[in-house]
């Protein structure tokens, strides 16, 4: 008789199995591996005196952090959160700085932009517009096609890799219901995560990280880059990434006699748009003009994103109540987003960043480097392995982004081609189903959909791909438009 029993994966805690004779100090072996490294972090940061001693502290607390968000499944923002007070009664960092954090714009953007995603979510907008595409199908090919096709634009409405996935959710049990194949349904759900994924780099307001990268942008060198912008830089690479990526999927998991299969007629009639999706539409499409003409107007994203939120939850006019809108918050993420922008600054502040830079360049000799190629294969190297050691996508961006940036400037390159680049490198995070709530979700679902066999499979191949593209688009596009080195 088999006595083990599967325990169901959390969000909070790691997956576990357990015995009839559970062992009560695991949690000891579990802590060992984190305490071992920050004891040798401690002892690493507070050896160096051509350090100050608030440089080794935000060295020390941005290292325990970095530790923390890789070994354990301690809340992503929690950790965050706790190493800014640390920060703070040692002195490291003022109060004010945790405070003001939390006033930045990239704040009030990201809580517009989640109220827009709820607005998105509950009218079923998102859903209704990926039927309809969907609905066109005629063969597993062609879904495949224009599954792509449509989710990738989901990333300039609605702000959160885990919302757009749970927002097709819906869609991906309509389609595999009617199929009935275990292969092309693995290859659904893997196909829906990934394309959300990879189509992030389309649109600013895509992940939360993004903002937090162009607020540390700016911090730095007084630049950011606008709505626009980055979509001329990032949406055409994402449309090149998401087909690139259907394709690969398309040929590692399905035979050409199931690619060519036809897929039932669906004689479902869709209903009218309601006022509250035709109100919701044209919101969203107001909010992406205002977003693109932000060089005309001078209105900011963030206060554009916080009018269109009001407009949505209008007394009497709107399609939620603000408690709803509330609610359609991820103010854990907030929470982090702010802690996360104190640790940035505090590296750049205590001159921390630019110290860890000048040791690499001692190690590595790449100041001697004339080379654009080695460089960007530097970049899109530490950027696009970086999900494997941390695997919340925010906690990336504010751990890598002062660094890659001090390098810029260490190397005379273009921070914002150096930003970029390494943004694109940090969207990508398809090795392990730990590495994205969007991959959780599909690989979590009751129905049989991938396993993390298949995931290693389609990353090993799909990650040389995205290094091919970065260097594709940069000798090809990016350094001919603003983004050369």
């Amino acid at each position: 008789m088999n006595n083990t029993k599967k325990v169901p994966k959390t969000y909070g805690y790691r997956e576990t199995w357990r015995t009839s004779n559970p062992r009560p100090f695991r949690w000891v072996v579990d802590a060992t591996l984190p305490l071992a490294l920050t004891l040798t972090a401690g002892i690493a940061v507070l050896l160096p005196t051509s350090l100050p001693t608030e440089g080794r502290l935000a060295l020390f607390a941005f290292i325990v952090a970095a530790i923390l968000w890789s070994t354990t499944s301690i809340n992503a923002a929690y950790v965050a959160l706790g190493t800014v007070m640390l920060l703070v009664l040692t002195g490291g960092a003022s109060q004010e700085q945790l405070f003001e954090a939390l006033s930045s714009d990239v704040i009030w953007l990201m809580i517009g932009a989640f109220i827009l995603g709820g607005a998105v979510k509950k009218t079923g907008l998102a859903a209704r517009l990926t039927q309809i595409v969907v609905g066109r199908a005629t063969t597993v090919r062609s879904l495949f096609w224009l599954l792509t096709s449509i989710l990738i634009p989901l990333s300039f409405v609605i702000p959160s890799t885990s919302g757009r996935a749970a927002v097709t959710i819906p869609v991906f049990r309509s389609i595999t219901s009617e199929i009935e194949d275990r292969r092309i349904t693995r290859a659904i759900a893997l196909l829906m995560p990934t394309i959300i994924l990879v189509s992030t780099i389309g649109a600013i307001v895509g992940a939360g990280s993004h903002l937090i990268a162009n607020d540390l942008l700016y911090q730095i060198t007084q630049q950011r880059i606008s709505f626009t912008q980055w979509a001329i830089y990032g949406l055409p690479f994402a449309i090149a990434a998401s087909y690139a990526s259907c394709w690969v999927i398309m040929r590692l998991f399905l035979n050409k006699s199931r690619l060519d299969r036809r897929l039932p007629k669906q004689e479902q009639k869709q209903k009218p748009l309601s006022l509250d999706e035709i109100k919701t539409f044209a919101i969203v499409l107001l909010m992406m003009l205002l977003w693109f003409s932000e060089s005309w107007h001078g209105y900011e994203i963030a206060t554009v994103s916080l009018a269109g939120a009001l407009l949505l939850t209008l007394p009497n006019f709107g399609v939620l109540s603000w408690q709803d809108g509330v609610k359609a918050v991820s103010w854990n993420l907030i929470i982090f987003v702010g802690a996360a922008l104190v640790l940035g600054r505090s590296l750049i502040d205590s001159d921390a960043a630019q110290w860890i830079i000048s040791r690499i360049f001692e190690i590595s000799g790449i100041a001697q480097t004339d080379s654009q190629l080695l460089v960007i294969l530097l970049l899109a190297l530490i950027s696009l392995t970086s999900h494997l050691y941390m695997t919340s996508h925010t906690a990336r961006a504010a751990a890598l982004v002062p660094p890659m940036l001090y390098l810029a400037s260490s190397l005379q390159l273009n921070p914002v081609a150096v930003l970029f680049l390494s943004t694109v490198g940090m969207d990508y995070c398809l090795t392990f189903p730990v590495s994205s709530k969007a991959l959780l979700i599909f690989c979590e679902l009751d129905s049989s959909t991938y396993q993390p066999a298949d995931l290693l499979r389609l990353s090993s191949v799909l990650l040389l791909v995205h290094l091919g593209l970065i260097i594709l688009f940069y000798f090809g596009y990016w350094r001919w438009i603003g983004l050369a080195l």
